[in-house]
């Protein structure tokens, strides 16, 4: 299970996700389909995500913006 959710509070609180003991693997395999790395592969799945937070304001929000909405279509 990828240690680097830790590190992506904020992001998930904008997003509307509360990370439980429940939900990691589920919130994990959703990064990893948003920034394109295959599951298990954490760290290149960190490596890019530090990437898409880095960016730009807008680009930050966008990312955001991604994971809410497959967050909420996940869950439907």
């Amino acid at each position: 299970m990828s240690c680097y959710l830790r590190h992506l509070k904020e992001e998930l609180a904008a997003a509307n996700i509360q990370l439980t003991s429940a939900n990691r693997r589920q919130v994990d395999q959703l990064l990893h389909q948003l920034v394109g790395v295959p599951y298990k592969d954490c760290s290149a799945a960190w490596k890019k995500i530090k990437e898409e937070l880095r960016g730009e304001p807008e680009r930050r929000a966008e990312f955001v913006a991604h994971l809410r909405a497959m967050w909420a279509a996940s869950n439907q």
